[in-house]
């Protein structure tokens, strides 16, 4: 059974377009297009990558799906930026990318958390600065980040103690973004920049960050 039901098909009118074009392509439509569309934006935003990483010329996507961009939905229930960056930070820890772990803690603190919870991330579950919200959203981003993949249906459990549907298919989304971004740029070895190296140099530490490869 999945973890998060797909949304049904037909009530998703403003993503029709993707979906048909994704179902002339594959001759179905995927599951996943439809877990996706908890967030409708997601679905076509990823429907659009997808295309260009297969060879599509952007500006015939652009084109094909100009009156078909779904609403975003409120404002209020995406999730808080710092925890966004939380969770992209916790799955860098887990998969091992240093490029990311210095973005994602640098971004994180600039949005107000504190280093002393970012280092001590591989805490969560005991350490007094994390919310049981919080627990809950780095247990999965950790989990999914793992080779093989470590989730549960226990971590989706504990994610609705705290979150809505939209924003727990938010959490995966960003554990699932930070996946391209760490192979990516653990496989190109891309140079860190300046101010995220110093701030990784000095608060992570204990976890035993150093540039490595991407000086």
């Amino acid at each position: 059974m999945p973890h998060v039901e797909p949304v049904e098909r037909q009530s998703l009118e403003g993503l029709e377009g993707v979906f048909s074009t994704v179902e002339a392509a594959m001759g179905f439509l995927p599951n996943s297009m439809l877990t996706m569309a908890h967030m409708p934006q997601l679905t076509m935003s990823f429907a659009m990558l997808a295309s260009v990483v297969f060879g599509a010329d952007l500006k015939d996507l652009m084109a094909a799906y100009a009156n078909q961009v779904p609403e975003r939905g409120a404002a209020e229930d995406n999730l808080p930026p710092a925890l966004v960056q939380l969770v992209a930070f916790a799955a860098s820890v887990a998969s091992g990318c240093r490029y990311c772990q210095a973005h994602t803690s640098h971004s994180a603190h600039r949005l107000g958390e504190d280093a002393d919870k970012l280092a001590n991330i591989l805490a969560w579950e005991t350490h007094s600065a994390y919310t049981d919200a919080e627990r809950a959203a780095v247990a999965l981003a950790l989990a999914a980040a793992e080779v093989p993949n470590a989730v549960e249906a226990s971590h989706f459990d504990a994610l609705r103690n705290h979150f809505s549907e939209r924003q727990i298919v938010q959490i995966v989304a960003v554990a699932s973004l930070f996946g391209y971004l760490n192979r990516w740029n653990d496989t190109m070895a891309t140079a860190l920049e300046a101010s995220p190296r110093s701030f990784a140099t000095g608060a992570l530490p204990s976890l035993g960050w150093n540039v490595g490869k991407h000086g």
